[in-house]
């Protein structure tokens, strides 16, 4: 199945929506080695609620931050302005062994509709979705399997000023239990105002290349000595008004290459978000998707992110099943950011305030990863 193209449009980003979805999703995601697309959730969810009604509706409704019948139209939208930059592909398609409405349908008319034949020709989308970052779906089909909706967003993207190679050397990185190792460390020095602090965080922001006013930006965050993701992230697309600028002329970057994958068990922690009724095949309601009675059995999320001297490449894909059921200038004052213990990252859409990707390194770099 060839999902359907993504168009330019214009657009209010639903960033607060997505930002409190990650606000009360990052702190179930622990303080390892991890990377996720609170984008890539919302849209999947918000596809998935588009069909819902009843309690479902509403339980779905208060964890996207919008109301279940207006989602559809969200997703759209969003996914559409996502995508206009041209950094960032947007996809979501649909397979079904059982009949999908036609309002269904029309409502969502950039996603891809087709059969469920078995999980080969879903992997095969997801790959070419993502550009090959990720191999196949984040879960293995069950053969009792009704529906599967897919989400896949990918990025890559130059820095606007790439690191220069000869500038890698190894430095010291301090992991979360305290281990010191010697890891490969790009440095750049970089204008202040591409540096602040919320309130004990210290954010650094490396633009990408692209039209102005439409490249994704990507922000590292170094909390203070003991705050974990839950803490540290948020700082990431904190606005303006809670920025303080950092004093100094210039600052000096210290950045590891690296690299993160991640899979995780959404369906585990859709109940500590609150949503219960999706999951039970006596309360699930997705009349508006199908005639038959479905309820969401499973929902896991794969995300991949690598940043080198180039430039950054990320990609998620959101899978949801459902099952019948029921160079340096002289004498600047400058200042050293050296990311040389756990640290948050994060990408960004144009506007800075809706996370793409947002992940979270305890673990020293390895200079295999990037390879």
């Amino acid at each position: 199945m060839t999902a359907a193209p993504i168009t330019p449009g214009r657009t209010a980003l639903p960033g607060a929506a997505v930002r409190a979805l990650a606000g009360r999703w990052l702190p179930r995601l622990g303080d390892d080695d991890f990377v996720c697309s609170p984008a890539g959730l919302w849209l999947a969810l918000g596809a998935v609620a588009a069909g819902a009604r009843g309690g479902t509706a509403e339980e779905l409704g208060a964890l996207l931050g919008i109301p279940a019948e207006r989602a559809a139209g969200a997703v759209t939208e969003a996914g559409r302005a996502v995508a206009s930059g041209g950094a960032v592909a947007v996809a979501t398609g649909v397979w079904s062994r059982v009949p999908v409405r036609g309002a269904y349908r029309e409502a969502l008319p950039d996603v891809g509709f087709g059969v469920l034949a078995g999980q080969a020709p879903v992997d095969a989308w997801v790959r070419e979705a993502t550009g090959g970052l990720i191999e196949r779906l984040p879960l293995s089909l069950d053969p009792g399997a009704a529906l599967v909706l897919v989400n896949a967003l990918a990025l890559k993207a130059a820095w606007e000023a790439p690191f220069a190679p000869a500038r890698t050397r190894d430095a010291a990185f301090t992991d979360g239990y305290g281990d010191t190792t010697a890891v490969p460390t790009m440095h750049r020095l970089l204008p202040a105002a591409q540096a602040w602090r919320v309130g004990g965080a210290t954010v650094v922001e490396l633009p990408c290349a692209g039209p102005e006013g439409a490249a994704p930006r990507m922000r590292f965050v170094l909390g203070e000595e003991r705050d974990g993701p839950a803490e540290a992230l948020p700082a990431a697309w904190a606005g303006p008004e809670a920025r303080t600028p950092v004093a100094a002329e210039a600052v000096e970057l210290a950045l590891p290459r690296f690299s993160v994958r991640t899979t995780i068990d959404v369906h585990a922690q859709l109940a500590a978000l609150g949503v219960g009724a999706a999951t039970d095949p006596e309360r699930a309601d997705f009349s508006g998707l199908s005639p038959g009675p479905l309820y969401v059995s499973d929902a896991a999320q794969e995300a991949y992110v690598r940043v080198a001297e180039e430039g950054v490449e990320a990609a998620a894909a959101t899978a949801v099943v459902m099952t019948r059921g029921a160079a340096v200038p002289p004498r600047l004052r400058t200042e050293r950011i050296a990311v040389d213990r756990p640290f948050g990252f994060a990408v960004l859409d144009a506007t800075g305030s809706l996370p793409l990707f947002a992940g979270w390194r305890s673990s020293a770099p390895t200079d295999g990863e990037t390879v």
